[in-house]
């Protein structure tokens, strides 16, 4: 091995080469992820609830719609009861990829053939169990403290 400072100096431009290139790729990498979580949107879906059947209402969206949205990769990041001018309001908040995949998944959620039967049974049983359904998309603005809500 060759250990004159021309050799030296060789290889230093090499290791510095070597360093600012990672040190650009890297970084470039991540900014191209991180520009892909501000393409992630929120739905925010509020349902007029009656207190005659609210817990029917609860009962049939934790044990059967949560459970049939998860096989469509539904992401609810959180869900309440409110009330507003005399009115119980369940509201609950999901994150998607892309408007895209919401609409797709959508679909394919209210086509499966168990949640129908199950909305059709506990209709029959307990009667309408939602009123009004708002449902609204929301884009995250570029200043957000958080792209991504969901785990």
């Amino acid at each position: 091995m060759i250990h004159s400072p021309a050799a030296h100096k060789y290889r230093l431009l090499i290791v510095l080469t070597v360093i600012l290139t990672v040190g650009f790729i890297v970084p470039q990498r991540f900014l191209s992820r991180a520009g892909e979580q501000q393409s992630v949107i929120h739905q925010l879906r509020i349902y007029e609830i009656f207190d005659n059947n609210k817990k029917a209402f609860h009962d049939r969206f934790r044990d059967h719609a949560m459970r049939i949205m998860a096989k469509y990769d539904f992401k609810i990041v959180a869900a309440w009861e409110s009330k507003k001018d005399n009115r119980t309001e369940f509201v609950y908040l999901l994150e998607w990829p892309d408007r895209e995949t919401m609409a797709n998944r959508w679909e394919r959620f209210l086509r499966d053939q168990e949640w129908i039967k199950i909305k059709k049974e506990t209709g029959e049983i307990y009667g309408p169990l939602v009123g009004e359904i708002q449902d609204r998309t929301l884009y995250l603005t570029d200043y957000s403290p958080r792209k991504v809500l969901a785990k």
